[in-house]
C-alpha cells in the first residue's frame, strides 16, 4: 500500500503550482470585543478580544484573528 502524501507547514513542496485569486464574495462579520467561542464544522474555535466572528457563504461560522482579518478583508 502506498504511503499518504504529507505536507508540512511552511515547507512548500516542489510541485507545479498554479496561481489563483480568491473570489470577491461578501460575507457577514462582526468584531467581538471580548474572548469568545464558536462551534465550527471542525469543533470549538476560540476567539480573542478584537477577533472577528465570520459567517461564510453556507452559513458556517468561525473566528478570524484580527491580524489575519486586516490582511485578508476590507469592510464594505
Amino acid at each position: 500500500m502506498a504511503e499518504k502524501l504529507k505536507f508540512k507547514q511552511y515547507k512548500v513542496p516542489d510541485l507545479n503550482f498554479k496561481q489563483a485569486i480568491k473570489k470577491p464574495i461578501a460575507i457577514k462579520c462582526t468584531q467581538i470585543n471580548e474572548p469568545f467561542e464558536v462551534q465550527t464544522m471542525e469543533g470549538t474555535m476560540k476567539g480573542k478580544k478584537g477577533d472577528w466572528l465570520m459567517v461564510g457563504v453556507d452559513g458556517e461560522m468561525y473566528a478570524c484573528d484580527q491580524s489575519i482579518f486586516k490582511k485578508t478583508y476590507e469592510l464594505l
